[in-house]
């Protein structure tokens, strides 16, 4: 794990999240004018969380939420919290297979995107990456930019997982159009896009290394 930001104050903490993609955060029920409930609710697209808390009446309002992995209950031990990680870990682990492997059956090599009412066909090959923002995502072609109100997940089922790859949750990216690779990012046409330790083995597998 790496730690990336650490917050006290949750309006800073959810202005970072709405702008950042992150794989996990530590959050406190309590906060100063916010519950940590509340706080979920608040985030566009929350990543997967492992609460803490001193109060154990919370727990069974917390795994109403897909997005908790874990409650941690206050004092926290070294051995309980090594538990929470490797849970983490298997959760992300069954979930990246469903993200490599996209549409195998996807027949064509075109699809179209609704932008003004106006139908815009793509093909495969021109794309170079899709990154999700919220409610939309931006599709980057050879030559242009498409930004289309969709949830990432959708058009990943579209793609062929022969060409397309999910790197990061926030990212995905035309496997024929890497340029270079660099310690946990990619370079995709002009593009620097992070790569999550989750996805780095599927994309490493996929690499003819010398």
């Amino acid at each position: 794990l790496d730690l990336i930001e650490e917050f006290s104050n949750a309006m800073d903490a959810i202005k970072f999240l709405n702008k950042n993609s992150i794989d996990l955060i530590f959050l406190d029920i309590h906060m100063p004018g916010f519950s940590g409930f509340d706080f979920i609710q608040t985030l566009k697209d929350p990543p997967k969380i492992v609460l803490t808390t001193s109060d154990r009446n919370f727990a069974i309002e917390a795994y109403e939420y897909e997005v908790i992995v874990d409650y941690l209950v206050k004092p926290i031990s070294e051995e309980r919290f090594k538990k929470s990680i490797i849970k983490v870990k298997n959760t992300l682990e069954r979930a990246r297979p469903v993200i490599s492997e996209g549409a195998d059956s996807t027949e064509g090599t075109e699809l179209y995107i609704n932008i003004d009412r106006r139908l815009i066909k793509l093909k495969f090959d021109e794309i170079q990456l899709i990154e999700a923002k919220g409610d939309y995502i931006e599709i980057k072609t050879d030559t242009e930019m498409f930004r289309v109100h969709s949830p990432l997940k959708k058009i990943r089922e579209k793609l062929p997982a022969s060409l397309f790859l999910q790197v990061h949750r926030s990212f995905i990216i035309n496997f024929s159009k890497i340029i270079d690779i660099e310690d946990n990012s990619v370079l995709i046409g002009k593009s620097v896009v992070p790569i999550s330790r989750s996805n780095r083995p599927e994309l490493m597998r996929r690499l003819n290394l010398l």
